[in-house]
């Protein structure tokens, strides 16, 4: 009985610690790998105490309580089903990365280590509650330890493997706005012409171009097209001295993840650390940006080096069926028509026209190209039903792209629904410009999650209203609300950990 018990308890303690590393990973993988975001920027900040302290307070309080009874109690009819239950409703589940795995085995290391030592002293696990957090401390310091040193080969790697391909031209882009858009753009217009590599999705962080790099690019391609984001002071500086690129876009910049940057003049200041690279040709810039007030003086002679975008445009037309503008290249009017929907985006095509003109594309092959454009999954894409017209804009996340989707939907003719969260990283004055738009146009109204409900709710008066917590039941709404010939706007999806 006792040795039962005994191995009971290892399994227990074994599986406690899985379901905290668990949690622990799901957040970390949410946030970067960056312990500082979890605890200073997470949107539910509140998941911390349920998912983690408490199960460590229950064990510390129990497990010396009944021989551990309580406490098998508490870990297999609370904590286990509940923990169960948060991550069935996660619309973003864990993926298990070799990072993610290579965390895992060093966890379990430590743990088997733990009840090694436990089993060799007094073989009573639960007793010695002492040891409950050592593996996860020793564990995920270890594993970072780990992952740094392999970082640091990784980007060795990846840099010399770019500085090994001389006839490799990179286009590089950042910007609050537009990024992967553009990026999109200009890849699908080189694509004509060129061997072309895009990153993928929306992947631009340092770590992910790293990754990127080292897996993807060979020695065929021509031109590699590069997303580089930023939360941070440096972090685009950071990207420019890994990829030391020819052509930099610096798209429209404006208060998106102004929680990170705390004031515009810091994100102007990192979104034009993109002029940082000693190879630069040639850096479009979106003409309402303002410039940062220094940049580094090894670098001030790529400020000469500027392109204004976009041109001079004319004979603008958009519709929910199509976008055509005339755009001013050498001193002539060009037009050009695309099935790509938003005013917004003749910006995002007219700087991809330029950089293809720039590389040797004829006017012929670019007004083809263009109009060979095809809509950008989750960005104003329209999708016909029988029963509906969708236009998915789920990854829209600025009010400008929102203001603009909120337009197109108002020149359907049927009714007209919205599902949204609301602006996420905007204060509450863009909130409410845009539940303001949102009023004077849609029949139907779907708030999801509570991030920005109450002020949604307040400030849209007109439309009918139904506030989800989360998007578990908007299928089943949507069934219930929808009707025949219906707009269904997806307009900014936030995943239901924010």
């Amino acid at each position: 009985m006792n040795l039962f018990l005994s191995l009971f308890d290892i399994i227990t303690y074994i599986l406690f610690i899985f379901a905290l590393t668990y949690y622990l990973a799901t957040t970390l993988q949410w946030y970067n790998y960056s312990f500082l975001r979890i605890l200073t920027k997470h949107h539910k900040s509140i998941w911390h105490f349920y998912y983690f302290v408490v199960p460590l307070l229950m064990y510390s309080a129990l497990s010396m309580i009944y021989r551990g009874m309580l406490f098998y109690g508490y870990f297999y009819l609370m904590c286990l089903p509940i923990l169960f239950i948060w991550y069935k409703s996660l619309d973003k589940k864990l993926v298990w990365t070799q990072r993610i795995k290579r965390l895992f085995a060093i966890v379990l290391l430590f743990t088997i280590i733990s009840v090694c030592l436990s089993v060799l002293s007094t073989f009573d696990i639960i007793h010695t509650h002492i040891w409950a957090a050592l593996p996860l401390i020793f564990g995920f310091l270890f594993a970072n330890i780990c992952e740094m040193l392999i970082f640091r080969i990784y980007a060795k790697r990846a840099y010399s493997k770019l500085q090994q391909l001389q006839n490799l031209k990179i286009i590089a882009i950042t910007g609050s706005y537009g990024k992967t858009s553009i990026k999109n753009f200009i890849a699908q217009i080189l694509q004509q012409q060129f061997n072309v590599y895009a990153t993928p999705r929306s992947v631009n962080t340092y770590k992910g171009l790293v990754a990127d790099i080292n897996q993807n690019i060979n020695a065929t391609h021509e031109i590699y097209v590069a997303e580089a984001g930023a939360r941070q002071v440096g972090d685009i500086k950071e990207i420019a001295d890994l990829l030391q690129h020819h052509y930099a876009v610096i798209g429209k910049i404006g208060h998106a993840h102004i929680e990170y940057f705390r004031n515009i003049e810091a994100t102007i200041k990192t979104k034009f650390e993109m002029l940082y690279s000693t190879r630069l040709l040639c850096a479009f810039v979106q003409n309402e940006n303002n410039y940062p007030e220094t940049i580094l003086p090894q670098f001030a002679a790529n400020m000469d080096k500027i392109v204004s975008y976009p041109p001079k445009i004319k004979d603008i037309e958009s519709t929910l069926e199509k976008t055509s503008f005339s755009l001013e290249l050498d001193s002539v009017f060009i037009p050009f028509t695309c099935k790509i929907l938003g005013r917004f985006n003749i910006d995002n095509i007219s700087v991809a026209i330029m950089i293809a003109k720039k590389l040797g594309m004829d006017i012929k092959a670019l007004q083809t190209a263009v109009s060979k454009l095809t809509p950008i999954p989750h960005r104003l894409q329209r999708i016909d039903t029988p029963q509906k017209v969708i236009i998915d804009d789920s990854f829209n996340g600025n009010l400008e792209g929102m203001s603009e989707a909120i337009r197109l939907a108002s020149l359907h003719d049927g009714r007209k629904v919205i599902v949204t969260p609301g602006l996420v990283e905007h204060d509450e004055v863009s909130n409410i410009s845009l539940a303001q738009q949102i009023d004077k146009v849609f029949d139907l109204v779907i708030i999801t999650g509570d991030l920005n409900a109450k002020v949604l709710d307040t400030h849209i008066t007109t439309p009918q209203k139904i506030i989800l917590k989360d998007k578990t039941r908007l299928e089943e709404v949507l069934m219930q609300h929808g009707m025949q010939n219906d707009l269904v706007l997806f307009a900014n999806d936030a995943p239901n950990y924010i």
